[in-house]
């Protein structure tokens, strides 16, 4: 019998078998925290267009503003196994040079949000977060970063990337600027009347005080006053660029060494030429269906997500989940800030 020759044979099958569940867990780094169920509660803040007079829109009008008080269920689950991403020689010339295949890890996620008082159904968003090894070639990123791929049902596809760090502290929370953006001076509106109209004393959902009108961000800082905070997860991601310097204070399990300075550059397949928030034109990885770019185009998406480990008096922890994120609308000439926050904790 001649010798078998098959390239499929045993001795030639590459298997991707599962890991245990304490692998997968190393191997996501200080995406690990997120795995499990999250609940809580948080705000909406939306600026839209509203030609439309049919209920629940009010127009004609060049745009309203949604406040919602909401509760969300955030879930996370981890990817049983190892993704290869696969490296491609440099060279024709020479085989022996390119990037090397790198392994991602993952967690899927799906995001429930519903108005607090009605249940009204307001987001639905699946996706995956992803934990990225250092690459040394295409392209040339010496740090570990995280990415979030994430679709809705409005006719939107994002990827944002991000970098990961741990601080032995609570979350420092800087204010979000509700204030629409004219892209023609890049000014502010939140003073020019006509614009400002509807911040001044809109009708406000439960809890929902009146300073969130103009920073939604004060309401994440009441939710922790009082606790004692002794870790903090960050995760900083966004569909343009940034960069990100690691603080000298983070903890022995960061991926990245402190001080290191990790370059979060916008990805350039697919992505579009926008306007920028404060002037110029970037690239976005946002992809929207023509009704959406033509009407309300999302060009933008920034967001922070702080996993806090909170002690009690009685020394005991627990895991707290916050976020701020905010995507600008584009219409009318202007960027118009839709802004979420929530505070939740693992179930």
């Amino acid at each position: 019998m001649s010798k078998n020759t098959d390239p499929l044979n045993a001795n030639h099958i590459n298997t991707r078998p599962g890991v245990t569940l304490q692998k997968v867990s190393d191997s996501l780094g200080l995406l690990s925290g997120l795995a499990g169920t999250w609940v809580g509660t948080g705000f909406s803040l939306v600026e839209l267009p509203d030609f439309d007079s049919t209920f629940p829109s009010t127009g004609p009008a060049p745009f309203r503003l949604k406040l919602n008080k909401t509760i969300e269920t955030l879930q996370f689950t981890p990817v049983g196994g190892t993704v290869p991403n696969r490296g491609v020689i440099t060279s024709l010339a020479d085989p022996t040079k390119g990037q090397p295949d790198i392994q991602l890890n993952a967690l899927s996620y799906l995001q429930r949000i519903s108005d607090f008082v009605t249940n009204e159904p307001l987001h639905i968003e699946p996706g995956f977060w992803l934990n990225v090894p250092p690459t040394t070639v295409f392209p040339v990123q010496s740090a570990t970063t995280v990415a979030r791929l994430a679709t809705i049902p409005h006719g939107d596809a994002v990827s944002a990337l991000g970098v990961p760090f741990s601080v032995p502290s609570g979350p420092v929370i800087a204010a979000a600027d509700a204030s629409p953006i004219r892209l023609s001076d890049k000014a502010r509106l939140i003073d020019t009347p006509g614009y400002n109209t509807p911040f001044l004393n809109p009708p406000l959902p439960p809890d929902f005080k009146l300073p969130y009108v103009a920073n939604p961000n004060l309401a994440l800082q009441d939710a922790i006053l009082g606790q004692k905070i002794i870790n903090t997860v960050v995760l900083i991601i966004t569909t343009t660029s940034e960069s990100v310097s690691i603080p000298s204070s983070a903890n022995a399990t960061d991926p990245n060494p402190p001080g290191t300075v990790v370059n979060i550059a916008a990805p350039t397949g697919g992505s579009v030429s926008v306007p920028a928030p404060g002037g110029g034109t970037i690239n976005s990885s946002i992809v929207n269906i023509p009704f959406v770019v033509q009407n309300a185009n999302a060009v933008t998406l920034d967001a922070i997500f702080w996993i806090e480990t909170v002690q009690q008096p009685d020394g005991s922890t627990f895991l707290q989940l916050q976020y701020t994120q905010t995507i600008f609308l584009q219409f009318l000439g202007i960027n118009w800030p839709h802004i979420t926050v929530a505070t939740l904790v693992k179930q």
